[in-house]
């Protein structure tokens, strides 16, 4: 049973600051101890700002979970750029304070709900290969890895390796 403090819903525009806020707070939190301070801090503030923008272009399927009135999660999903015919769930974030409150799935199931809506069979996602807890949330939702594996440079000039996830959206 879902936790009625819970909700879900579509993010408008007027949600930049919210979206901003949720992915910087996670982002630093689960990734930021992986880079040098000045990559770190320049993730942090790129993800602050860069949700009023993608808000007002209508890019993509971005969802917003909130606790009580407080949001704590956000996703960002739109058609695959590289898989033919699948969506990607290309950010897919939870503030530390919503960790272990049921947000993060409840988030999970809307957003594949909206893309099953929207005509999307299935669904993949990149993840840093040394980010368990990451792991194990998409494993728990019904990820499983697809075996596809590439690196990816976040700013500092070191590749850091990501394992591919997928499943059907219903």
């Amino acid at each position: 049973m879902t936790d009625p403090s819970i909700d879900v819903r579509r993010a408008t525009v007027a949600d930049g600051d919210a979206v901003g806020q949720v992915h910087a707070a996670s982002w630093g939190a689960a990734y930021a101890p992986l880079f040098p301070e000045d990559v770190a801090q320049e993730g942090i503030a790129s993800r602050l700002t860069r949700w009023h923008e993608r808000l007002a272009a209508g890019k993509g399927l971005v969802m917003l979970g909130f606790v009580g009135d407080r949001p704590l999660a956000m996703s960002w999903s739109e058609l695959s750029d590289t898989r033919t015919g699948l969506a990607e769930i290309h950010s897919f974030y939870t503030h530390p304070d919503g960790w272990g409150s049921g947000v993060s799935a409840a988030l999970m199931t809307a957003t594949l709900q909206h893309l099953k809506a929207d005509g999307h069979d299935r669904v993949h996602l990149w993840t840093l290969r040394d980010t368990p807890q990451s792991r194990r949330f998409y494993t728990k939702c019904g990820f499983t890895e697809t075996g596809a594996t590439q690196t990816r440079d976040f700013g500092d000039g070191t590749p850091r390796p990501q394992v591919e996830y997928e499943r059907a959206t219903s």
